[in-house]
């Protein structure tokens, strides 16, 4: 374990674990977009996670209705451009708190 993680207190873990997953799905969803319909092995050779990885989100992303499966992999449905243009402004919310949460640190 690098040293930089053995001095993380458990709350920045969960929270750089949970960045770390929405980046994966957001990574998975792209390419899914982008290059669908596409496989899990293709899908873990294109972003370089593993598959287990890749299953899962696709379940995630199956499951909010933003991909669905096919005969020739996961394809994109109608919902993503609601979903994506939701989560960029969610994502504008958390920079907001992120910035928040700095001055009280101070």
């Amino acid at each position: 374990m690098e040293e930089k993680e053995k001095n993380r207190s458990s709350i920045t873990s969960v929270a750089q674990k949970e960045l770390n997953l929405l980046s994966r799905h957001l990574d998975v969803l792209k390419t899914v977009k982008d290059h669908g319909p596409v496989g899990i092995i293709r899908l873990s050779q294109m972003t370089g996670q593993p598959q287990h990885m890749i299953r899962y989100s696709l379940r995630t992303l199956e499951k909010d209705g933003i991909i669905t499966p096919s005969p020739h992999g996961a394809v994109i449905t109608d919902r993503v451009h609601e979903t994506l243009g939701t989560l960029e402004s969610t994502l504008d919310d958390f920079t907001t708190t992120v910035q928040d949460l700095k001055k009280k640190l101070k």
